[in-house]
């Protein structure tokens, strides 16, 4: 997924709507990222998927980030059965590959630098040394694992707020870094937040992603159940969603 280098002012977003949440849509969520990143304006990004959809049923403080967000990317199977079902075709946008295509952006002789912050010790300063590697070019503001003591909170706040980075990447699952986002975003008024999941596990080669063939047949859910069996209970929701959708259609 490339990101044009234009400076063009954004597309404009088309905001459809996934039972009670938002939803932009525009053929470049990439490309409206960069455009805003240039003109130094901030923005929190939620990739949703229905998994995170009927949480946020469940969780009116997650409904309220997710109806607060400046970009809500369809990110998952479910949400585009979900316009299927409404006989309209909306292509996914797999958060980890629009994470990728920003990141590569800034790396691009780019003034804009980015900072990584969740996961386990050592998982997100691994993902930021593949990074490195990738691309040399590449501004890392800072790097923070997410089992952070009193201090540490304190003390990346204070980073966060000295260093501006330009792009932000939290992963600590959902919906927990959603919520750090909402919370922490005053920090840094003009920086592009986006919640990342389980990305910097692949980014760190802790874990892969699903083969071609799951993405493009929009099973990359199945292939993360066989990783991680452990979610089974949370994968639950996703029959429910298709039901919902189905007697709301």
């Amino acid at each position: 997924m490339a990101i044009s280098e234009s400076e063009q002012l954004r597309p404009a977003l088309e905001t459809a709507q996934v039972l009670e949440f938002p939803l932009h849509l525009t053929d470049d969520y990439a490309g409206w990222i960069l455009s805003a990143l240039n003109q130094n304006r901030g923005l929190h990004v939620i990739t949703l998927n229905a998994e995170m959809s009927m949480q946020a049923r469940q969780d009116p403080q997650l409904a309220k980030v997710i109806l607060a967000a400046d970009l809500v990317v369809p990110d998952g199977a479910g949400i585009v059965l979900y316009f299927w079902m409404r006989g309209r075709k909306v292509s996914r946008c797999p958060g980890i590959e629009l994470s990728e295509a920003v990141v590569r952006a800034c790396g691009s002789r780019s003034p804009h630098s980015v900072f990584f912050f969740g996961g386990k010790p050592g998982v997100a300063e691994a993902a930021s040394q593949y990074w490195e590697q990738q691309l040399p070019d590449l501004a890392i503001a800072g790097v923070q694992h997410g089992y952070l003591t009193d201090e540490d909170v304190q003390r990346l706040d204070q980073s966060l707020q000295t260093l501006q980075p330009s792009v932000i990447f939290v992963g600590l699952g959902v919906p927990r870094q959603e919520f750090w986002i909402a919370e922490h975003r005053h920090l840094c008024p003009n920086s592009i937040w986006i919640g990342v999941g389980g990305s910097f596990d692949i980014w760190a080669g802790n874990k892969d992603r699903a083969p071609q063939w799951f993405c493009d047949n929009h099973l990359e859910w199945l292939y993360r159940l066989y990783q991680e069996p452990w979610r089974w209970r949370r994968m639950m929701a996703l029959p429910h969603f298709a039901w919902i959708s189905l007697i709301q259609r």
